[in-house]
């Protein structure tokens, strides 16, 4: 595989862990950039090629650095050599990784989808984000790389997102007096 392909396979993978957008802060660990990049599944079919895709199915794992993507099955779309989208599904497809700052992001959905062309990410079915500093989930969420930008619900279905203090001090117990 081409060094140029690893960076645009690692560039959707980073993208698609846009995750502590959710709390407005840039996530993805930079040193992971320059790690070796890792793709591994029980079956690969495709090319990546000019205008090709490749199939990973069975067990999928990608690992580079602290990232690591686990699916069912994964399919990655060229277009004019570069990568164009990349799918990951399963019941659920996750992803994890940690940030500059050492905060550990994961994210699960049935679908996890990454349109680098137009630099959309869109979780759908179960989807679940979550961090130490929150979490959101619901069924459908598309959100903007470019501009931050994040749609969810709409579609009958109900969204929960959750803020956690940034103070940590215990609550002082019910019935206290201070």
């Amino acid at each position: 595989m081409s060094p140029n392909l690893h960076a645009d396979i690692a560039r959707v993978v980073f993208a698609a862990l846009f995750l502590a957008g959710c709390s407005g802060q840039a996530f993805a660990k930079s040193s992971d950039r320059n790690q070796e990049m890792i793709i591994d599944s029980g079956f690969t079919d495709g090319s990546f090629a000019d205008n090709g895709s490749t199939v990973l199915q069975g067990n999928v794992v990608i690992t580079q650095g602290t990232l690591d993507i686990r699916a069912s099955r994964g399919e990655i779309f060229m277009k004019n050599g570069e990568v164009s989208r990349a799918v990951f599904t399963g019941k659920q497809a996750q992803l994890k990784q940690v940030n500059d700052d050492g905060t550990p992001v994961t994210a699960t959905a049935d679908k996890l989808e990454y349109d680098v062309l137009n630099d959309i990410i869109t979780l759908t079915g179960n989807y679940q984000v979550t961090s130490p500093r929150g979490s959101n989930s619901g069924q459908r969420m598309v959100y903007n790389t470019r501009t931050g930008a994040m749609q969810s619900g709409g579609d009958g279905t109900r969204v929960r997102t959750v803020i956690k203090p940034k103070n940590k001090a215990a609550a002082p117990p019910a019935g206290s007096t201070n």
